[in-house]
């Protein structure tokens, strides 16, 4: 399957983590041993030291916190910030169903000179959650994402900042051409076909197997969602009629469903769920 060494340059051992707790680690009764998330990251080629100062810097940004298991061994659970984070996430990573035309949300944002500072992590926050730029100031995506912009920026206290809008494009611009402004629809487009690269020959090759060994499933399967989950937040889900023809997103999204109904289950096994 998947070289564990060739992967190790494309997957950075905190996002390994976050990923890990996403897919199997916050249906663990209680913390995960410290000793577990070692044996389960050394599993994609993450070596211990490499664990603990990931989990040090993740414990400092709140997303981990330190508790003991039942046995009193040394472990780490998610804080309720980041469950939250993994729950918005949910309905991004494992969507199912085409996008279709729900209308669009807009952030309008104005922050006084004195925060300016501020400014700039309202774009960056934006952005990485798959906002357009419409205008200055105005940020544009699919109305779906409004419940989890709401809950991303009241946690960093922006919201003072943000009024919300909701409704349609009226023109004068094509909505197609107009989207065409609002992302850079080619540099999305490159991610699909980089996940593509990587992650669509595994599904072929495993589409040609019977057995499904646990540990094989468990490394094909991280290293597949630890890919993937940004991937929604690049692209914002846009309807079909308004993307260019033959988007690689379809496809990407089809071999990431194939992996996670054919390796999910089997690699919780490894985990011991």
């Amino acid at each position: 399957m998947i070289n564990v060494s060739e992967q190790q340059a494309l997957h950075a051992p905190r996002s390994l983590i976050v990923t890990l707790y996403g897919a199997y680690g916050r249906f663990v009764p209680g913390p995960v041993p410290v000793a577990e998330l070692i044996r389960l990251l050394a599993a994609v080629g993450v070596d211990a030291p490499s664990v603990r100062s990931s989990v040090s810097r993740l414990k400092r940004r709140g997303l981990l916190l330190p508790a003991r298991t039942a046995q009193g061994a040394a472990g780490y659970e998610l804080s309720a910030e980041a469950r939250q984070l993994l729950e918005d996430g949910d309905r991004r990573i494992y969507a199912t169903e085409q996008p279709g035309d729900e209308g669009w949300v807009l952030a309008v944002f104005s922050v006084p000179e004195s925060e300016r500072n501020k400014r700039h992590v309202l774009r960056s926050r934006l952005a990485a959650l798959g906002f357009g730029t419409a205008a200055p100031g105005v940020w544009i995506a699919p109305a779906r994402l409004y419940e989890e912009t709401r809950h991303t920026l009241q946690r960093l206290g922006l919201d003072p900042y943000v009024d919300f809008f909701r409704g349609e494009h009226l023109g004068f611009t094509p909505t197609a051409e107009a989207v065409g402004r609002w992302w850079d629809l080619a540099a999305i487009a490159r991610q699909h076909e980089a996940f593509l690269e990587r992650h669509a020959g595994v599904l072929r090759a495993w589409e040609q197997r019977t057995d499904t060994p646990p540990e094989e499933a468990y490394r094909d399967y991280l290293l597949a969602l630890d890919s993937w989950r940004h991937l929604p937040y690049a692209d914002p889900g846009l309807p079909a009629r308004l993307l260019p023809a033959d988007w690689p997103g379809t496809r990407s999204a089809a071999v990431f469903r194939g992996l996670h109904e054919r390796l999910r289950d089997a690699g919780a096994e490894f985990v011991g769920l």
